[in-house]
This record gives structure tokens, C-alpha cells and sequence, in this order.
């Protein structure tokens, strides 16, 4: 039996599939013949064209709100509950069947997804004279360790985030997901900070999401909140301006942020230690820094300006069909 799943324990861990999502995730999805979705809104960043979704597959929705089920993909087996109870009662229905074996024979349909990751992995330049802003995201996770709490902001940062970090626990990635909430991540991290005042919490930001909350430097310095601030910071908009390269032959409009305020003298003006990477050979040594420091710190990461995240699907089209950046699209 095939498995597409949405995120889980090794050796089914798929990945993020969607827009953005990783190779081996969307074909995962796109050849699987059965699908477990638990409290998934199928909206259209993870589905793309719903005519091509998941084809083959049989799909069992579980959701606690009815509204959402059926309401953008049809599925076979409608499950209306709390998705931990549901698991636990599909753990006893499988230990009844007898198929205790983790892999069972699932083998093959294992060594397809494991063939599509080792094929097409995440990858960037690493040899550029400017900062990639994936490199900050994996010094990052290189540096902070697994106990580690991640918020993002919205657009670019966001999708490198989920991407690039190596997250080794459950409950560590506060993002705001497809509802696009720019300005979420900053709170997001106070909050996370407040209810575990002795773990690390990172706000990873692009330069146009933080100014939509950048007054809260004010909040983190008042109450001494020791929240870790990366700017990836490439003055525009980055996912906007990204589509208008790809779609609209890099005619930009109202993308470009490059009037935006000197971070590290906002961060000094609210009294909190502000530090900048302007070169590769600045990330590691401005992290360990920032990341060191008792308080507050803020980081901006000048990073290239027209990067991209890839992979990438079209709008409009199947997940299947994939830009993998400079390689141009696969499927």
C-alpha cells in the first residue's frame, strides 16, 4: 500500500508538500494511492490544480470541524472528531488486523520516495559572494540546537524556514502557515519566549514582515524578553517580487523596500543590541553573537536580493510539475 501523509516520523516523513513544498513530498502525494489528511484545509498553496491532486489516491479527511471537510477536495472517508482520538482508534483497528510491522510491505513505494529525495534535495549556491539566505536559515539550526523554538514571519523567510531548519522536536515551529499573517512572528516569539523563558526563541524575519510589528521592540525591552530576531533581509518584498520575476518578466511594482529603516540603529533606539552580516564570512560569527547575548538582540542578514524559493508550482498548476530553480521545471 502506498502512503502519502502529511508531516510524520521517519521513515514516511514526506517533507512539505504544496507550493513550495519539497520534490519528493508533492510526487509522494501525487502517486500515492491512499492519503491519511488529519485537520488539513486542502487550500490551494498545498493542492494546486485540485483536478491533479493526488489522482490514485483514496483519501480518509479527519477534521473536529464538519465545514472543512469536502469543501475543497472530495474525499472517500469523512471523519468528523479530534484527530488524537481518531489516531489512537486506527492504532487499535491496526493492531487487530495483525500488521504490526512499521514498514510492512511497503518497501518499494519507500524506495521511490527515498529515490525522488536523493535525486532532487533542497539545494542553493553555496559558493556566492553574497549571503544566501538558506545558509543563515541552516547556520541557524546548525547553532541554536534542538531545543530551539522557531516563529517566522510571512512570505520568503517563512518558506526558507520550513525548508532549511532542521527541527528536531515537535512543537518548535510557530508559523502562521497559509493564513499569510505578516507581522505574526514577533509575538509569536514573546509569547513562546514568556511560557519558556529558559529555552531559546528565534524570530526569523524578511525586512518587510517585521516592520509590520517592529514597534514590540519596545515590549521585548520593557519586560526583558530575551527573543533572538534574524532579519533575512533582501529590501523587497520577497514572495511578491519573486512571482513578479518569474510571471510578470521581472516588471516590479511596489515590491522594492529598499527606503527601509537601518534595523540595527532601530534595534539601539528601543535599547536592544542590534548586530548586521553583510558578507558570507559575517553569519556564523553575528549568530553566535546574537544568539549568546542575555537580552534581546537583533540581526540583520543582508542577503542576496533576487534569490528565490524553489521548488516552485505555478499558479494554477499541478504539484507534480515542479521549477527547481536554474534546472528549469520537472516532473
Amino acid at each position: 500500500m502506498g502512503l502519502g501523509a502529511f508531516p510524520g516520523s521517519d521513515p514516511l516523513w514526506l517533507g512539505m508538500p504544496g507550493m513550495h513544498g519539497t520534490y519528493y513530498a508533492n510526487m509522494a502525494i501525487s502517486h500515492c494511492d491512499l492519503m491519511i489528511a488529519l485537520g488539513v484545509r486542502f487550500d490551494d498553496r498545498v493542492t494546486g490544480r485540485i483536478e491533479t491532486f493526488a489522482p490514485d489516491a483514496r483519501i480518509a479527511h479527519i477534521d473536529i470541524d464538519p465545514s472543512s471537510i469536502n469543501k475543497n477536495v472530495s474525499v472517500h472517508f469523512p471523519l468528523v472528531g479530534d484527530c488524537a482520538a481518531a489516531l489512537k482508534k486506527l492504532n487499535l483497528i491496526l493492531a487487530g488486523s495483525g500488521n504490526t510491522s512499521r514498514n510492512g510491505n511497503r518497501k518499494e513505494w519507500l524506495d521511490r520516495i527515498s529515490g525522488w529525495k536523493k535525486d532532487h534535495p533542497l539545494t542553493y549556491c553555496r559558493n556566492s559572494s553574497a549571503i544566501k539566505p538558506q545558509y543563515v536559515v541552516e547556520a541557524l539550526g546548525r547553532l541554536a540546537g534542538g531545543n530551539a523554538v522557531i516563529a517566522t514571519e510571512v512570505g520568503q523567510n517563512q518558506m526558507w524556514a520550513a525548508q532549511f531548519y532542521s527541527f528536531e522536536e515537535p512543537n518548535t515551529f510557530l508559523s502562521s502557515g497559509g493564513l499569510g499573517t505578516m507581522g505574526y512572528g514577533l509575538p509569536a516569539a514573546m509569547g513562546a519566549q514568556l511560557a519558556f523563558p529558559d529555552r531559546l526563541v528565534v524570530d526569523i524575519a524578511g525586512d518587510g514582515s517585521i516592520q509590520m510589528n517592529i514597534q514590540e521592540l519596545g515590549t521585548l525591552m520593557q519586560y526583558r524578553i530575551p527573543v533572538k530576531i534574524v532579519i533575512l533581509n533582501n529590501g523587497y518584498l520577497g514572495m511578491v517580487r519573486q512571482w513578479q520575476e518569474l510571471y510578470y518578466e521581472k516588471r516590479y511594482s511596489q515590491t522594492d523596500m529598499s527606503a527601509s529603516p537601518d534595523f540595527v540603529r532601530v534595534a539601539g533606539a528601543y535599547g536592544i543590541l542590534g548586530l548586521r552580516a553583510t558578507r558570507p564570512g559575517d553569519v556564523e560569527p553575528v549568530l553566535r553573537q546574537g544568539l549568546g547575548h542575555p537580552g534581546p538582540c537583533l540581526m540583520d542578514f543582508q542577503v542576496d536580493r533576487e534569490e528565490c524559493v524553489f521548488p516552485m508550482v505555478r499558479p494554477g498548476g499541478s504539484i507534480r510539475e515542479m521549477t527547481l530553480g536554474a534546472r528549469g521545471m520537472v516532473n
